[in-house]
């Protein structure tokens, strides 16, 4: 199989570390960049101000950690937009976009929505897939996108932007966590974010997506049956665990990462023992079925 190409190459992207604090998306939506750049997290947690223009009222998507400078920058948005926040919604539990939440939700007084109870808090809101929030002046759907996590999900704007988390990042692919993240509900939920026909991505990190949203969604897709595919050719070339296959299949991949390659790696290979292709063994190691 020949290796996919990324068709966000030629979009002349912002570098790394060259995404600004703030940034007017759409008439809709203010990007609020959080200081916590890593390897995973890349130039920092995207925090999402969303709220019609005029409307008093804004929503925060992803506050992200709970950092002072970070909650100034979001604070001066909704000054500037003269809005008060009337919610708080979250893609999916990790701190990275989670840990503010319920803190700033009481300092601004706004209720806490997740698909997570732990995220949503005792008073706050448990959301399904389906539900539409008639909020801050506009109305958000809410769209089931299990896969990176069990309680991932992401909100599609009336503009046709589609907030997507950790489920497609500006730049990269994302992380099937395991034990809990899902490849085949991975592969579904990108099929239901295409098939949405997203006139933008808004990620949890890295840049948004404008230029071609879907092509972005189809190389996603060819890009996890080419990992499965490399993982077979290691095995098949006498790999027998996942440190070996990491170190085979990511050689070209920073070592700082290849943690969270092994926990992609893991749940491909559940994905392909129930599929009947591998075989998992009682020590750890695999080997083709």
């Amino acid at each position: 199989m020949a290796v996919p190409t990324d068709p966000r190459a030629s979009w002349g992207l912002p570098a790394p570390g060259a995404l600004p604090r703030t940034a007017e998306l759409e008439p809709l939506v203010t990007r609020v960049l959080a200081p916590n750049p890593s390897p995973m997290t890349l130039d920092g947690t995207n925090t999402y101000v969303v709220g019609a223009p005029g409307s008093g009222q804004v929503v925060l998507v992803d506050p992200g950690p709970d950092d002072p400078a970070h909650l100034a920058a979001v604070e001066a948005v909704l000054a500037a937009r003269a809005a008060r926040c009337v919610a708080v919604l979250v893609t999916h539990h990790h701190g990275d976009h989670a840990e503010a939440a319920l803190p700033w939700g009481a300092r601004l007084d706004a209720p806490v929505a997740a698909a997570s109870g732990d995220v949503a808090g005792p008073d706050g809101r448990l959301l399904a897939p389906g539900e539409r929030l008639p909020l801050a002046g506009t109305a958000i759907d809410v769209v089931g996108t299990p896969g990176h996590t069990a309680d991932h999900l992401a909100f599609r704007l009336e503009s046709g932007a589609v907030l997507v988390g950790d489920h497609v990042l500006g730049r990269g692919t994302s992380v099937v966590t395991h034990p809990e993240g899902d490849v085949v509900a991975y592969l579904e939920s990108l099929r239901r974010v295409h098939d949405l026909g997203p006139s933008a991505l808004y990620c949890g990190h890295g840049p948004e997506l404008t230029t071609d949203p879907g092509a972005v969604l189809e190389y996603y897709l060819v890009h996890r049956a080419h990992r499965e595919q490399q993982l077979l050719d290691a095995l098949a070339a006498g790999a027998g665990s996942v440190d070996e296959l990491v170190a085979s299949v990511y050689a070209d991949v920073p070592r700082e990462v290849w943690p969270a390659a092994a926990q992609s790696t893991r749940a491909t290979l559940d994905k392909l023992a129930a599929d009947g292709r591998v075989e998992l063994t009682g020590d750890g190691g695999v080997r083709p079925a």
